[in-house]
């Protein structure tokens, strides 16, 4: 059995040809999905603000550590990929950024 490792994932993307009602519940929830709403979660945490023009998606994976950051990069985009569809939101390229909180070093305050 291989060990685990927590990776925090961060996935960006550009929301591209939003319907009018898509638009409309985007700006409905804007206030909820700012700044201060972003947290790493297993499920996601989208951020986006009134331009619609780009998002963020903040989640937590854990995968074999064997299979590297490529591999949690992979499953977050596919989570957020998921995730936006269902919610009838249209995307561009997603980019995501991954560290390993297994591997990260802490510095202490001495």
């Amino acid at each position: 059995m291989s060990t685990q490792h927590t990776y925090r994932v961060i996935v960006r993307g550009t929301f591209e040809g939003l319907s009018e009602e898509g638009r409309a519940r985007l700006l409905a929830e804007v206030d909820a999905h700012g700044m201060s709403a972003m947290r790493f979660t297993a499920e996601g945490s989208l951020a986006y603000d009134r331009t619609l023009k780009h998002f963020s998606y903040r989640l937590i994976v854990v995968s074999d550590a064997a299979d590297g950051e490529e591999m949690a990069a992979a499953i977050a985009e596919d989570r957020v990929e998921t995730a936006l569809k269902e919610l009838g939101h249209v995307h561009g390229e997603l980019r995501a950024s991954v560290t390993d909180m297994d591997t990260m070093k802490i510095n202490y305050k001495r």
